[in-house]
């Protein structure tokens, strides 16, 4: 599904605000001084790049709102740790309402009735301010510049998430480098319930969402009710893009001061370095990424789940997928589509090539068909237990032999915990939907690559994940190839 404005009012800049707190106005690109067949590249890149979604909004108005097949605008999207600038976003509101007396308040006066581990004079010194910049000191490993995401595997399987966080130790002091750790937003999450009394999902629906005219979201939570602050938020992208809007007009919406301007200045005027071998340019505050030198920043989630702010463009983009992408070049395809700061004379050729590029994205192709072999009949409709493994799949079925194919999904969700799926799989080279489901929206098709060989394409729509899988049997007992979290191959053998 697609969306495309084709109208052509007049430019608006900066002097003639709209504010989206109905529904978002639409224009062409050209309408609002970008080229539709610069556009048009972008997609095609996006596609590349394994998109879920994509949208641009210049002057205030949406000038591309691209969803690439299976994925639908209507499937609200996990922000991943996008999440993050959320939470940092209700501590600001919460310093504006006076909740928060400073951000250089001591963090562990939150956490006073609690008896915390490896205390010492490092950990006691931590700030609100330290845990908004990733820079509290805590030990923690979550794979960022590679390797495992340890810290977050022992994390999830803590009883406790605050707790757990709380009792790392020390491995740098508060405020000396940049470490990426989910903790420190879940510590501020439960601060802004400390406050507010509130879980942080409530107060953002009052203060937050509400005025922005955010109608529908959902919000995971930990085991003690504290709204998950590392990840967990799910919005529609068309929402997403209000988030940086309220940025973009430095945290006033239609009058009223959401946020404070100096927060956002904050954020625009990042200096903490993240020392991204990836992206040495990038640089982090307040739960914000920001790229200085481009004049760009951003909330960003795994998988590529990015609000970006391009402040001297007067634009906004989202971008929501199942794969990485890169920011300084993403940022810097946007910017090359903007022509003008007025509006550009109507281009019939370009806006023809942005029309079929938007068609062909959010249109399903056919994938391979393969022949069904006698294993098939076998096979079907018996389940397979698998030992823990690193693809996370605990047991699998597949039945064949009716006239509707389906799977069934034994996985290990948040926690570990078992997370039970199943729906339709198309065996045509077409993805078939599922019902909506813990991991979203399901999509799975699959085909037999050869006579003891079974691929299956699973994506989970508006989570930004997708998994291939391979059965292969030899005998009865089948083994299950994929990749891991971190990229790895892993191969594991059904049980006997």
């Amino acid at each position: 599904m697609m969306l495309f404005a084709i109208g052509c009012g007049a430019a608006q800049g900066a002097d003639a605000v709209v504010w989206p707190t109905q529904q978002w106005q639409t224009s062409t690109p050209e309408a609002q001084g970008m080229d539709s067949a610069a556009l048009a590249k972008l997609l095609a890149f996006g596609a590349t790049r394994s998109l879920d979604s994509l949208l641009i909004a210049r002057h205030g108005r949406v000038v591309l709102d691209a969803y690439y097949a299976p994925y639908t605008s209507d499937i609200p999207h996990a922000l991943n740790s996008s999440t993050k600038a959320v939470v940092g976003t209700l501590a600001a509101i919460a310093h504006k309402e006076g909740l928060l007396d400073s951000y250089d308040h001591k963090m562990l006066d939150f956490f006073s009735d609690r008896t915390i581990a490896n205390l010492d004079d490092r950990k006691k010194s931590i700030t609100v301010q330290n845990l908004l910049d990733m820079t509290s000191g805590l030990e923690w490993e979550e794979g960022i510049t590679g390797g495992r995401e340890q810290s977050l595997a022992d994390w999830s399987k803590s009883p406790n998430l605050v707790q757990f966080v709380l009792d790392r130790p020390m491995a740098h002091d508060p405020g000396e480098l940049f470490y990426y750790d989910s903790g420190n937003p879940h510590l501020v999450s439960a601060i802004i319930t400390k406050l507010t009394g509130m879980k942080a999902n409530d107060y953002a629906a009052a203060r937050l969402f509400g005025p922005l005219g955010i109608a529908s979201h959902y919000w995971r939570q930990d085991p003690q009710g504290i709204s998950t602050g590392g990840g967990g938020l799910f919005l529609l992208p068309r929402d997403m893009a209000k988030i940086g809007y309220l940025y973009l007009h430095n945290g006033e919406w239609d009058g009223k001061q959401i946020v404070p301007p100096e927060w956002v200045d904050r954020v625009n005027h990042a200096t903490v370095n993240m020392n991204a071998a990836f992206e040495p340019a990038l640089r982090y505050s307040n739960f914000f990424w920001a790229l200085p030198d481009k004049h760009v920043y951003m909330s960003v989630g795994y998988h590529c789940q990015v609000i970006m702010v391009l402040p001297q463009r007067d634009v906004v983009a989202v971008l929501t997928a199942r794969d990485f992408c890169p920011f300084g070049r993403t940022a810097d395809m946007i910017s090359a589509a903007i022509k003008s700061d007025a509006a550009l004379p109507p281009d019939a050729a370009s806006a023809k090539l942005l029309a079929d590029a938007l068609h062909d994205i959010s249109a399903e192709k056919p994938g391979a068909i393969g022949v069904t072999p006698a294993l098939a009949s076998a096979i079907s409709g018996k389940s397979y237990k698998f030992p823990a493994n690193d693809l996370n799949v605990n047991a699998m079925s597949l039945t064949f032999a009716n006239p509707s194919p389906r799977f069934d999904l034994d996985v290990a969700g948040p926690g570990y915990r078992s997370v039970k799926l199943s729906g339709p799989i198309g065996l045509d080279g077409l993805y078939r939907r599922g019902e909506p489901a813990p991991f979203g929206v399901t999509a799975f098709k699959g085909m037999w690559s050869d006579d003891h060989t079974f691929v299956i394409d699973a994506q989970f729509m508006g989570v930004g994940e997708q998994r291939k899988w391979t059965l292969s049997f030899d005998g009865e007992r089948p083994t299950l190839h994929g990749k891991s979290r971190d990229g790895r191959d892993v191969a594991v053998a059904a049980e006997p």
